[in-house]
């Protein structure tokens, strides 16, 4: 799911990206349209099913914008309904860092 997710950013596939996306978390729309990051590559650094209809996802997504080279490293929640996989949420512990107070 995670690897289909991030072709679907790299492809702009708002359609698939909001239909995987857990009803109780999806946006109302994304506008990828005025998304200008071009896409490098995804590198998935662990991969964990503590339960059969749950899983976790970290991953570290690369891209550029305006020419600068970016990164994106998230830890990703999913659930399954139905047989169907659905991205839930993320936490970004770059971001957890930051937040430390000096």
């Amino acid at each position: 799911m995670m690897r289909s997710r991030y072709s679907a950013y790299v492809l702009r596939l708002e359609p698939y990206l909001l239909a995987t996306w857990h009803a109780s978390t999806r946006p109302a729309s994304l506008d990828l349209a005025a998304d200008t990051a071009r896409w490098l590559g995804l590198q998935v650094r662990r991969h964990e099913t503590p339960a059969t209809d749950r899983a976790i996802v970290e991953f570290v997504a690369r891209y550029k914008i305006g020419g600068r080279a970016q990164r994106l490293h998230e830890i990703s929640r999913f659930v399954r309904e139905d047989g169907r996989w659905f991205y839930v949420d993320g936490d970004f512990p770059e971001h957890a860092a930051d937040a430390t107070p000096a």
